[in-house]
């Protein structure tokens, strides 16, 4: 039997929900891994809805669940049925959904406040010793929850590569300590066995977002 592992989704959409491409390698990675992917999402409402064509928030209302099922293709379980119990492990792909829709990171930052039934899941997957892996924007998750943890964003001097740098710095004030990794590169938190990559916190092609990712999927399974 294949390892089972927790995919959480954030609705769907780089700038209001899941970044579609992350989500995508995730699942494909774990396919590849011969894991079997559970999706769960939250069933509340995103914070606001933007066009991505404009880039600008719209007036529309949409709710997380609704949304990121179309990247489960309609498989998917609403996050407070999750039982860490029958799972191996975490996973979490990033997006703006993340730091708006399972916290208010993207308006607060280390300020912020992480929506209970996220946290709770988090924490029970930390508790039974089970790996959590973390791309892009969600290491703030872990970095929120988990003090003294050790995470990856990428790097933490913003230049064009890396125009998001500013979060390692955050984090490094919320105590965690960041180490600088390539896009195709991951760090693993082996005593909270936590594993955590940049993704598109780079401005990389997006082969090497893809490949970054596989690591990042391959290090969950193998601790699992």
């Amino acid at each position: 039997m294949g390892k089972r592992v927790a995919v959480v989704l954030a609705g769907c959409g780089v700038y209001d929900g899941s970044e579609i491409h992350e989500a995508s390698a995730v699942l494909v990675h774990l396919s590849r891994e011969g894991a079997q992917a559970e999706v769960y999402a939250p069933d509340v409402d995103q914070m606001h809805v933007v066009d991505h064509v404009k880039g600008q928030p719209t007036q529309e209302k949409r709710n997380v669940l609704v949304e990121s099922a179309r990247i489960a293709r309609g498989n998917i379980k609403v996050l407070t049925k999750l039982d860490v119990k029958g799972l191996d492990a975490l996973i979490i792909p990033g997006g703006f959904g993340v730091a708006k829709n399972l916290s208010t990171w993207a308006t607060q930052g280390k300020n912020c406040v992480i929506s209970k039934e996220v946290e709770d899941v988090l924490k029970a997957f930390h508790a039974a010793k089970k790996p959590i892996g973390l791309c892009c924007i969600s290491p703030v998750l872990a970095a929120k929850i988990f003090p003294g943890c050790e995470l990856t964003v990428g790097h933490d001097t913003e230049c064009e590569k890396w125009p998001y740098a500013k979060t390692a710095e955050t984090m490094k004030e919320l105590g965690c300590k960041h180490v600088n990794k390539h896009v195709t590169e991951v760090h693993v938190d082996v005593k909270n066995k936590l594993v955590t990559t940049s993704a598109f916190m780079c401005n990389a092609p997006l082969h090497e977002i893809y490949d970054g990712i596989g690591n990042m999927v391959k290090e969950v399974v193998r601790l699992a």
